[in-house]
């Protein structure tokens, strides 16, 4: 079986990523050394661009909802008798398949 990955779920493990990576670059800001420092410094840039990156989808993300709403919202106001007859035949559906359990 396999797990369809969603943007929200991507999203969120992105988010858990960047925090814990933030946590490690804390935990470790007393450590001493050239080539800890120097990882530390990309590890940085890294998560920088990783919440820029981030922020760019959510928006991204939003914008597409907005736009499927508005869609949807602009083809029920123009044919209103054709959503309220698809929602009238779904919920006759629904009403079918749930009161044969």
């Amino acid at each position: 079986m396999t797990e369809q990955v969603t943007t929200e779920k991507l999203l969120q493990d992105l988010q858990t990523v960047v925090r814990d990576a933030e946590a490690l670059l804390k935990a470790t800001a007393g450590q001493a050394g050239e080539k800890l420092q120097e990882a530390r410094t990309k590890t940085e840039e890294s998560l920088r661009q990783a919440k820029s990156r981030i922020e760019g989808l959510e928006q991204a993300a939003l914008r597409s909802g907005k736009e499927v709403v508005s869609t949807a919202e602009e083809y029920v106001r123009q044919n209103p008798w054709h959503a309220l007859g698809v929602a009238a035949g779904v919920g006759l559906v629904l009403g079918v398949l749930l009161s044969r359990k």
